[in-house]
């Protein structure tokens, strides 16, 4: 039972207030604070200080003794591999429009990568690792993204109430066949048009939508987002790809999960990010950064509809588990009012978002964990009582792996 020190990567889309204000620092930060990684990935591992006084790499940890601090199942699925990522996601500004492989996809493409012998730190590598990359976001403050391909019939109303000119035929494509194969149609369309044709259409979409803006239509938020996301990224075809997207608002709280396939983007907030343990993205836009088409077509998923906003399932009062399918990883939110026991065979992350806590182990070891503050509990210490420390109540996220 160990603080962890933790990395902050200053990506330029990150807050310079939201992770600063988290860990008590200096408010604004020098520049853009985007992630606060907590976990053994290889790009900056996370750091404990044993009862020695020695700090060490999780990864150290880890390697050196993979069935104390994972546990037999985790050791037995994943080896030395801590299997999830916890990250504090702070955005100012809208991320890159991406997918993320299945573990199937994942394997063989980066099979096929290493057998073409392109280098891992290329700017065309797709692959960095054979692993799929689910995530989950759960929203600390009001969070912003787009997320999943929207119901054909509302794309339509959308497309439609923009009643651009050059848009129509695009229109016309998903009435006659609204349905999956009518979006994955359409939207290789848009992401493949021509300089010339997209220098004509996005304009005129632009435009149309600054007037429906200005008549405070149906379809408001869809449209500002439109804009925002013109005026960042200007002749990017993944602000025409935004077009077929869910607009979503997420209250603190609240999540949504990201299996392999779904096409998402962050736009701004701060939220708890619990991923699988992997480095594979698939660009689509809003992004200076390698766009391969052919293969983010082989990994998207087209499967339309509304995405399912979880609020966590109270499994004991104050507790709340944000179920997924996701074998890497689970996300447990606390609202302690009063002292609580966990249990788990695996190894476990807890943050501090706010109060402050005390957990106490069967050894009857004590650690406080103020707001900001994580610790890392290897399976050695799979039973620990936790109790808000000097106020009324504390919040804490507790990452562990997840059930096969």
């Amino acid at each position: 039972m160990d603080l962890l020190h933790n990395a902050v990567r200053p990506y330029a889309w990150g807050s310079r207030t939201a992770i600063a204000e988290l860990l008590g620092r200096e408010v604004p930060a020098p520049h853009p604070e985007a992630e606060l990684w907590m976990g053994a990935h290889p790009g900056d591992p996370s750091r404990v200080t044993g009862a020695d006084g020695v700090e060490r790499s999780l990864l150290d940890l880890l390697s050196a003794d993979p069935d104390g601090q994972l546990g037999t199942r985790v050791a037995e699925r994943w080896g030395s591999r801590l299997p999830f990522l916890l990250k504090v996601l702070a955005a100012e500004e809208a991320l890159s429009l991406q997918a993320h492989p299945s573990a199937a996809q994942a394997a063989e493409g980066f099979a096929a990568e290493e057998h073409r012998g392109v280098p891992l730190d290329a700017a065309v590598r797709n692959y960095k690792d054979p692993a799929a990359k689910p995530e989950l976001i759960c929203a600390l403050t009001e969070f912003h993204a787009l997320a999943g391909f929207r119901d054909p019939a509302r794309t339509v109303s959308l497309l439609r109430t923009l009643d651009a000119p050059a848009l129509a035929p695009y229109t016309e494509m998903l009435v006659a066949q609204p349905d999956s194969s009518g979006l994955r149609a359409l939207f290789t369309m848009l992401i493949t048009l021509p300089q010339t044709s997209l220098s004509s259409l996005l304009p005129q979409v632009l435009d149309a939508c600054v007037l429906h803006v200005k008549e405070h239509g149906e379809f408001d938020l869809e449209c500002r987002t439109i804009l925002e996301l013109g005026e960042s990224y200007p002749g990017d075809a993944g602000v025409l790809a935004a077009l077929l997207l869910n607009r979503i608002v997420l209250q603190p709280g609240e999540a949504i999960h990201l299996p392999a396939g779904n096409l998402h983007a962050y736009l701004r907030g701060t939220g708890i990010e619990i991923l699988a343990n992997s480095d594979n993205v698939l660009r689509c836009g809003l992004t200076p950064k390698h766009v391969d088409v052919p293969e983010l077509l082989r990994v998207l998923d087209f499967t339309c509809g509304d995405m399912e906003v979880l609020t966590g399932e109270e499994v004991s009062p104050g507790v709340r588990v944000y179920r997924t399918p996701a074998p890497e990883f689970e996300l447990s939110r606390l609202d302690l009012t009063a002292e609580t026991r966990i249990n788990h065979d695996g190894p476990q992350i807890i943050l501090c978002t706010s109060g402050a806590a005390v957990l106490t182990n069967a050894r009857g070891d004590e650690l406080r964990l103020a707001r900001g503050e994580s610790v890392w509990l290897p399976a050695s210490d799979p039973a620990v009582l936790i109790k808000p420390d000097g106020v009324e109540s504390a919040q804490l996220f507790r990452a562990t792996a997840g059930n096969d």
